[in-house]
């Protein structure tokens, strides 16, 4: 039977103290609900549903793309277990296992999930719960259990005093329950607590008022099953992935001077012997080859860099760069830039919808846009392409070999031939013909003693 999970994602999240849902509050480079998504994805779960209510559109629209993700929107937030109620209305009923996840448990392996559901499946469980044993075990709901089975689950306020001494095993809030039997008893929760809620973990005792098998899952890493309630623990939380993503880079043949200043995203990919230098992070759908150095202080966003490069206090988004190419310090490359194999954009240098052919070189102080660039090219610091109007984005080609002296400005729409030369500091405003010399300049004129002239005028001394 197919397997649905269940994101529970419509609370509000009151002690985050923010405009936006907790859930979309970020991880590394993604929200808290993506890092659930996924690791029921990754657990092979057949049907995501992602409950939603406070923020939904914020919500709807991060997941828009994600095609294997439906929304179920809760309006009245009446507690976990009207969630799961409402759900079960707009899909018609259950069939096969139901995984049931809050949305703040962002550290939750695929593999924990698929024990959820392997031992509803043995055991022909109603209901599977996993279970922790957390340092500080106050503020969880405990779960007491008899005979080898989950009889009920026991809030930590609603606890007696030997309760709160003996009663170790906690709640994590993740369960798997039977679809067929969920859609049966959702009903007889009910709201007769202070709060007036529906909570999903009557169900345990109402299965076992009726008979039916509850058992546990024991999970060892308490670390896994932390939720995020506010701001601290989302530091918590985040700090733990960094540690776990860098740690299977460094196994992989990655280095970092200092794991505890590189941040790098789920779906970035590190190829082996690159050293990740502090300040690092990698985020999107980054991919860094082998042999490369990257950082300090640089920040890729799905970015590609080939092998070899160097990538040095530089920014690098949507954009890509080839084998053996040497970024920065302080380069920002953006809007689909390329450079091709052997290319250099060096300091201070912007890159923006352009591509560098092999071997060019962009060294300093220098903005290129909206830019097709041959091979060998140079260019001057201080040069600009003038791409915009106002109104408009034109382009500009530069040939092979071509030298741009320094200081020039292209005026596009623009193209300078193949191994033309423009002379420093001038202002391109015409094509410049394959191998010509284009130089524009007002003459210079000299005026004999006018600085002399001035200072008295001024009534500045003399220079000595």
């Amino acid at each position: 039977m197919p397997v649905t999970a269940i994101v529970l994602a419509a609370g509000e999240g009151t002690r985050m103290k923010s405009h936006h849902p907790k859930v979309m509050h970020k991880v590394l480079d993604k929200p808290l609900a993506w890092w659930v998504v996924d690791a029921a994805r990754k657990a092979g779960v057949d049907r995501i549903v992602l409950v939603v209510g406070n923020g939904a559109d914020e919500v709807r629209s991060y997941f828009a793309d994600e095609k294997d993700v439906e929304f179920v929107e809760q309006t009245e937030r009446l507690g976990t277990g009207h969630a799961v109620r409402v759900v079960r209305d707009a899909l018609g009923g259950f069939a096969g296992p139901v995984v049931v996840l809050n949305g703040d448990l962002p550290l939750v392996r695929p593999e924990t999930i698929s024990s959820l559901v392997d031992a509803t499946r043995t055991g022909h469980n109603a209901c599977t719960l996993l279970t922790m044993t957390p340092p500080d075990v106050s503020g969880y709901g405990r779960v007491l259990i008899e005979d080898g089975g989950v009889r009920a689950i026991i809030e930590d306020k609603d606890c007696t005093p030997e309760q709160r001494a003996t009663l170790l095993e906690c709640n994590a809030g993740a369960y798997c329950f039977c679809g067929e039997r969920l859609s049966t008893n959702i009903d007889k929760v009910n709201n007769d607590n202070a709060q007036g809620e529906y909570y999903l973990t009557d169900m345990v005792g109402i299965y076992a008022g009726m008979g039916e098998p509850v058992s546990a899952v024991h999970c060892d890493d308490y670390e896994e099953l932390l939720g995020v309630n506010d701001r601290v623990q989302l530091a918590q939380v985040t700090k733990i992935m960094q540690h776990r993503i860098n740690e299977g880079l460094m196994r992989s043949g990655v280095s970092m001077l200092d794991p505890d200043q590189v941040w790098v995203g789920p779906e970035a990919t590190v190829g082996k012997d690159t050293v990740l230098l502090p300040q690092t992070f990698l985020w999107g759908k980054t991919s860094v080859g082998e042999a490369c150095t990257v950082g300090p202080n640089s920040r890729l966003e799905n970015a590609t860099v080939g092998n070899n490069c160097t990538v040095d206090e530089t920014v690098i988004v949507d954009s890509a760069i080839d084998d053996d190419v040497n970024c920065g310090p302080r380069a920002y490359l953006r809007g689909h830039t390329h450079l091709l194999r052997g290319a250099k954009a060096g300091t201070h240098v912007e890159l923006k919808n352009s591509v560098v052919g092999e071997g060019s070189k962009v060294p300093h102080l220098s903005y290129i846009g909206d830019t097709q660039m041959g091979a060998g090219v140079n260019i001057g610091g201080g040069s600009i392409t003038c791409n915009y109007d106002g109104v408009h984005k034109s382009h500009t080609t530069i040939g092979d070999g071509a030298f741009i002296g320094s200081d020039t400005m292209m005026v596009a729409p623009v193209n300078i031939g193949a191994g033309a030369i423009t002379g420093a500091s001038s202002c391109i405003t015409h094509d410049v013909p394959d191998d010509a010399l284009a130089i524009e300049r007002s003459q210079q004129k000299n005026i004999e003693g006018y600085a002399i002239a001035r200072r008295e005028r001024l009534g500045i001394k003399p220079r000595k």
